[in-house]
């Protein structure tokens, strides 16, 4: 239902000027997200998916302005975050947080664990230093801490643990939606499950909205509803997660599925079908779907005419033009 859309992005466009090549030539333009647009419902988890250099990271931090939008607009609860300065946007970065993807890089290593996880309830100036405290002991026990360890520092706590404590930090001010950017690909299968299942617990506990960032499309499975596939900056597919696994029609996203490296289900369902050659240079875009140079079923339309994303059956985006 259209009032259930917490979060609502339109051609999201994020393009970066890049060293030029010599000193009478114009800067080139990096196009690292060029017109994505999609919905997060309240509660639910959109996955965004694909290979590296494709967007993702660059779309999530979008969203949050921590890079600038060079267009669109990001409509967070009816407020365009575009349009948002200085106190108003700090006000707001209270409902939004981020878990990112190493979770020993984005932890101070000369703060303790208590100390990091109470650094958002600081800066925003959150209640009394009693209640600062109560509320790190409360999240640390959220997230499976025990409270002795406020007092260690990071690298003292595995990888799992300072994944933890980087979803108790992100937690801290209670927000309503929090972008996951590859929050398991750093740690072991085991410490994974652990984690997703974490915020899987905490999503229906707390009724989280997630933009869940990952090139691993069985964890995507497993915690997602819906699910965008990217490719060079743009949306090539999108659709609920199960109609996605069970029948993908844009060709990347059947060699997406067809590279799984186990034999779930998504494995025996997809065609087997590979992506050949190396992902084109986001500088130097073909023409036409930038995904013919390495498309199985290229016709000469698809080297001329950049195919739309079109809801080809109901729920189901697609960008092909076969």
């Amino acid at each position: 239902m259209k009032n259930n859309i917490l979060i609502s992005v339109d051609d999201l466009k994020v393009h970066f000027k890049v060293r030029r090549p010599s000193m009478f030539r114009p800067r080139p333009i990096l196009y690292a997200v060029d017109g994505v647009s999609f919905n997060i419902s309240r509660g639910q988890a959109l996955g965004l998916v694909g290979e590296s250099g494709c967007g993702k990271s660059t779309t999530g931090l979008a969203l949050l302005r921590l890079v600038e939008p060079t267009n669109g607009k990001i409509i967070f609860d009816g407020i365009d975050l575009v349009s948002l300065e200085s106190e108003s946007l700090r006000a707001m970065r209270r409902r939004m947080q981020i878990v990112f993807q190493d979770p020993y890089s984005s932890l101070n290593p000369r703060q303790t664990a208590g100390n990091i996880v109470r650094d958002p309830l600081d800066i925003q100036e959150v209640g009394s230093p009693y209640d600062r405290d109560a509320r790190v002991s409360e999240l640390f026990s959220l997230v499976g801490l025990g409270e002795r360890q406020k007092a260690l520092l990071p690298h003292q706590f595995s990888g799992g643990q300072r994944q933890r404590i980087c979803i108790a930090r992100a937690l801290a001010l209670n927000p309503d939606f929090i972008v996951c950017d590859e929050p398991v690909s750093a740690l072991g299968v085991a410490i994974q499950a652990q984690i997703l299942n974490l915020l899987c617990k905490l999503r229906d506990e707390l009724g989280l909205t997630y933009l869940f960032i990952s090139h691993d499309l069985a964890v995507v499975q497993h915690i997602c509803d819906q699910v965008a596939v990217m490719y060079l900056g743009k949306i090539v597919e999108k659709a609920d997660c199960g109609k996605l696994f069970r029948n993908p029609r844009h060709p990347y996203t059947q060699a997406l599925l067809a590279s799984v490296p186990s034999r779930s289900l998504i494995k025996r369902k997809a065609k087997r079908l590979r992506a050949l050659g190396d992902i084109p240079n986001p500088i130097n875009r073909p023409s036409g779907c930038y995904y013919h140079t390495r498309c199985s079923y290229t016709k000469e339309e698809c080297k001329m005419k950049k195919p739309e994303l079109i809801e080809k059956i109901p729920g189901h985006w697609v960008a092909c033009h076969l």
